[in-house]
């Protein structure tokens, strides 16, 4: 049995579990209940790892389960003391490029959301959220590329009222994080992870928080193979 396969296992689940406390294995169930893939985030080309690592972070408070890092000018790493353990929670995907990562999202059936400050975006408030949603971030000095504007499906933006056109990017991530998933959980739409997909991320969580899992998992297969 492969590692895929186990991520599919009812009884690598429940083997799993005897290796963490009652506290955890209910903090599990409380935190996936709110967990989301209908909206995923993604960044493009952000410098600053200190801000990635801040999206990363809202992403995991605010439920979001995915991110997408397209990394086509700068590589990035996480700033473990502001992700503050987001890393751990948050399924994180790269690309190369920025073609690469819209096309991927398109065929999980994604449309392609831009976040711009245009006049001709619609706001927060006026965002339709009946459909699957991939919402891109760009640089607070160049914004989003030209490539990403062009195949956007929407666009959104967040009403400014002061001088300042633009906010860090790590706030804007925030304010349109909460305003989208908020709107999410109290609409009728099948928002949550399915079961196969509660049932994976729950043993990698699990995974993630028993220390010497290569041993444990190895004891289970070796038991499971008689």
């Amino acid at each position: 049995m492969n590692l895929s396969e186990l991520y599919k296992s009812e009884d690598y689940r429940k083997y799993l579990e005897d290796f963490i406390t009652e506290n955890r294995k209910q903090k599990f169930d409380e935190v996936l209940e709110n967990r989301t893939k209908y909206f995923c985030i993604a960044v493009e080309d952000v410098y600053q790892l200190h801000n990635t690592s801040a999206v990363m972070r809202s992403c995991e408070v605010f439920g979001i389960q995915d991110l997408h890092m397209i990394e086509q000018k700068f590589s990035k790493t996480i700033d473990k003391e502001i992700a503050l353990g987001a890393e751990k929670w948050v399924d994180i995907y790269r690309h190369s490029s920025t073609q690469n990562c819209l096309d991927s999202l398109k065929s999980q059936g994604y449309q392609i959301v831009a976040t711009t400050p245009h006049a001709d975006a619609h706001t927060l408030d006026d965002f339709d959220i009946s459909k699957p949603s991939a919402i891109f971030f760009g640089t607070e000095k160049n914004g989003l590329s030209q490539e990403i504007m062009d195949q956007a499906d929407a666009y959104i933006k967040i009403p400014m009222y002061g001088f300042t056109e633009s906010l860090n990017i790590s706030v804007s991530a925030a304010i349109v994080i909460n305003s989208i998933t908020n709107k999410l959980r109290n609409s009728t739409l099948d928002w949550k992870l399915s079961e196969e997909e509660l049932l994976a991320k729950k043993i990698d969580w699990m995974r993630k928080s028993i220390k010497d899992i290569d041993f444990i998992t190895e004891r289970y297969l070796a038991e499971n193979s008689k």
